[in-house]
């Protein structure tokens, strides 16, 4: 199978990686893939080409658009991932008569598509593909609801990991993962959380930050690691701002973006994201994956992954009280942290394994070109309580 991917940015970002752990997966089994990108550095190029993709091109908006019809026609299959693309590729694809061959990827709940205008747009450009992939139930009831994207076509497909690297860095002795934990300035007794996103409005840092000056008044012990940047946006600059004025000081470490995330993770005590809402949080599976306990918010397609209690805890978004308190109670019993932690791991191991993301995928592919009946464990549940 021929199989062009089309995304909005090819840096650094969960639908990134999503994406390159898809592209590796049907590469592997033998599909010849393509990828290319709307906008920004296309920094994950080479990694994209690594993983198995063909050739990796920069497709921008405007004039050079008509390349992205002469790839289009080469697919068998057109998969489009993010808002953007998503948007572009449905009109590219009407326009080379190739909609019967277009799926629409949505990675988050895109608030955007609550605005009238948006929602009534997307509700034209956003039932033409022949299927929309959610990662979750969540997203699919959203952009069914706020997208007005049908029924019918709308399937869920989880994220599913690559295990192997987080899993190896969770076995880290004791004198490793202290030498990590040196460069931050980290001792034995410091309690690490560590945070690992974009600084976007979406990923609420302000609140984290908040939560943090909070827990450390009665937990001297906490630390917080920044993991991530800012590229297209002061984010990053703005929550520096923010721990200067609260007087942070080397309670929390801005790491700028970094490679060595698993590393990172396994040298740190808990996983926290105090995010407004999440498509699913790729991130949150790569912690459990680590074996570390997740701390974060109670928004979107987070329960989906996090049991509140079982394998983490989840407070209300937008609060640094409750953020602040459920820091602190982790820190404070290491018997619990031990709990979560070990219940995650199994729970990524069980339900959002990579191989079943990609055969479920390629399974929709399918559908379209073969009219292969849909496999109900991908129909996207609606009805269910958001």
């Amino acid at each position: 199978m021929k199989i062009l991917h089309v995304i909005t940015t090819l840096d650094v970002g969960g639908a990134e990686k999503h994406l390159e752990s898809q592209v590796r997966g049907q590469s592997a089994r033998g599909h010849e893939i393509r990828v290319a990108y709307l906008k920004g550095e296309g920094t994950l190029a080479d990694d994209f080409r690594a993983a198995g993709a063909q050739q990796v091109l920069r497709v921008p908006l405007g004039p050079g658009a008509t390349r992205l019809v002469s790839q289009m026609h080469w697919a068998d299959v057109v998969h489009s991932h993010l808002l953007k693309a998503d948007m572009f590729c449905a009109l590219m694809a009407t326009i080379s008569a190739r909609r019967g061959r277009l799926i629409s990827g949505k990675h988050n709940d895109e608030q955007v598509l609550k605005r009238p205008l948006v929602s009534f747009v997307h509700g034209i450009l956003g039932n033409l593909p022949a299927r929309t992939i959610a990662l979750s139930d969540h997203v699919a009831r959203f952009v069914h609801e706020h997208g007005r994207v049908r029924e019918p076509g709308l399937r869920r497909v989880y994220y599913g990991i690559d295990r192997t690297r987080f899993e190896q860095a969770s076995e880290l002795g004791l004198a490793e993962r202290q030498l990590i934990r040196d460069e931050f300035g980290f001792s034995p007794d410091h309690i690490v959380f560590i945070c690992v996103a974009r600084f976007a409005a979406q990923k609420a840092h302000d609140v984290l930050l908040k939560a943090l000056d909070r827990a450390r008044s009665e937990e001297p012990r906490i630390r917080l690691l920044l993991v991530g940047g800012d590229p297209f946006g002061d984010g990053e600059q703005r929550a520096r701002s923010l721990a200067a004025e609260l007087d942070l000081g080397d309670s929390c470490i801005f790491a700028g973006i970094r490679h060595d995330v698993p590393s990172l993770m396994a040298a740190s005590d808990v996983f926290t994201m105090s995010s407004l809402w999440e498509g699913l949080g790729l991130v949150f599976l790569e912690a459990m994956a680590t074996r570390i306990p997740v701390l974060a918010t109670r928004v979107s397609a987070v329960p989906e992954v996090v049991v509140d209690g079982e394998t983490g805890l989840l407070v209300p978004a937008a609060e640094v009280e409750p953020l602040a308190a459920a820091m602190v109670a982790l820190a404070r019993d290491p018997e619990l942290r031990e709990r979560l932690a070990e219940a995650g791991h199994a729970r990524v191991s069980t339900e959002f394994g990579l191989d079943r993301m990609v055969d479920q995928t390629l399974g929709i592919y399918r559908e379209i070109l073969e009219g292969q009946a849909p496999d109900s464990e991908v129909i996207a549940r609606l009805s269910a309580e958001s």
